[in-house]
């Protein structure tokens, strides 16, 4: 651990951060990978704000008294104090390093954080092979080729798992014969990788990206150079495009049924879409909602036989097929997310007045920033040959970002294995 950064329990606080000027906390846990991804940036941080700022961290289920006084419940979690006194903003799960550096710069007088900032030392790294998205194909590639001793790093805008991780169930995954929580499957996935070896840079802001040369910039401040690059960003959510969706995402509609449902028990909700996820996703939502309806716009799901089978017996769950959502605007007492729907056959309007809504409606392939040097398909997915190489010597695409016809967790670990 850097000199600059110093662990210290709950009974040490009060005599050291309390009595500190300027003080941050670093909350953390064991076996968390948001933990491994954020103490990067922070010790990178520490040596950086050092002389200004005192930096500590606790371990949080050690020091629990402390930690539900402060309200404290999830790792890691970065407390600032400026005098004793804490600071309203706090940092939590997917830190990104931009976000770190701006609260510790608000802690400082005017202009002595971006001056600090404008003096740190550009870090250099060279790997073997960089890995640019820590899904199940990039982690698959990352453990065989870490396997094969190779120095493989792993970059991750979000943290290690990809989609798999606020999936709440896969039940269709070799080797088990009851349902896999997604959050614990993804977790594995990293653990098995970190151990072959892989080094690991999660919540990282890819901030440029030279396909050709194979080097890439991350968090503006460290340029990686690799002999060969593994894509592997996978795919988003598809947003529907229509008014109100963007006005009201995170605040009324949502993507991640693992990530929200807790939030609408005994609410009504909504869902859009008529595919496996938008279905198996329903089933979980109606374990918290009183009420769940799926609005589909053909006559027919699409999702597998047994899921459908499952939501057409459920008594909590109300479908709405050959319908199409045209808007969403909250009600006048705010109570509910007004759903103005469509019925394809007739053109009649209708509204729904749920408490919020979920979108499972599809994927878009996640290609930002990678140039004009690939060759796409009609629908913006990389094309590769058999062993997974695009257009760019040394540069593979695996996983959902590339054009194929199923994108399921264990195709995602195949072209893993095979890139």
């Amino acid at each position: 651990m850097s000199d600059r950064i110093q662990e210290i329990t709950q009974d040490q606080f009060e005599q050291e951060v309390l009595t500190a000027p300027r003080a941050v906390v670093d909350f953390f846990s064991t076996e968390c990978p948001p933990c491994d991804a954020f103490a990067v940036k922070y010790h990178r941080a520490a040596r950086l704000f050092g002389e200004d700022i005192a930096f500590y961290t606790i371990f949080r289920q050690g020091n629990r008294e402390l930690a539900e006084k402060l309200g404290v419940r999830s790792s890691p979690t970065v407390v600032f104090f400026e005098n004793g006194v804490q600071k309203k903003t706090r940092l939590g799960g997917a830190v990104k390093n931009a976000d770190l550096n701006r609260e510790l710069s608000a802690l400082l007088p005017d202009g002595r954080g971006q001056a600090l900032l404008a003096g740190r030392e550009r870090e250099e790294t060279d790997t073997d092979v960089l890995i640019l998205g820590g899904g199940p194909a990039g982690l698959t590639a990352g453990l065989y080729l870490a396997q094969a001793r190779l120095r493989v790093l792993i970059a991750d805008p979000a943290l290690p798992g990809g989609y798999v991780s606020v999936t709440h169930e896969v039940s269709n995954y070799p080797g088990f014969t009851t349902p896999q929580k997604g959050f614990m499957l993804a977790h594995n996935f990293y653990e098995q990788a970190r151990v072959a070896g892989v080094e690991f840079r999660g919540a990282a802001e890819i901030t440029a990206v030279d396909l050709k040369r194979k080097t890439v910039l991350l968090d503006d401040i460290e340029t990686v150079r690799a002999r060969f690059l593994v894509l592997a960003t996978g795919s988003a959510p598809r947003p529907l495009g229509i008014p109100g969706e963007a006005e009201y995402r995170g605040n009324g509609i949502s993507y991640c049924a693992t990530c929200d449902a807790k939030y609408y028990e005994g609410k009504e909700v909504v869902v859009i879409g008529g595919g496996n996820s938008a279905l198996e996703e329903s089933l979980f939502i109606a374990g918290f909602a009183s009420q769940v309806t799926i609005v589909h716009q053909f006559k027919e799901f699409t999702a597998r036989r047994q899921a459908v089978e499952e939501v057409t017996a459920h008594p909590k769950i109300k479908t709405l097929l050959g319908h199409e959502p045209r808007g969403f605007r909250r009600s006048a007492d705010g109570a509910s997310l007004e759903t103005e729907v469509e019925e394809l056959a007739s053109g009649r309007r209708s509204l729904l007045t749920p408490h919020g809504v979920f979108i499972f409606a599809g994927f878009i392939p996640n290609t930002d920033g990678f140039g004009d040097g690939l060759e796409k398909d009609r629908y913006g997915y990389l094309v590769t040959d058999e062993n997974m190489r695009t257009k760019i010597n040394g540069v593979f695409a695996v996983g959902d970002l590339r054009a194929k016809k199923h994108r399921q967790i264990t195709t995602a670990s195949a072209d893993g294995t095979i890139a």
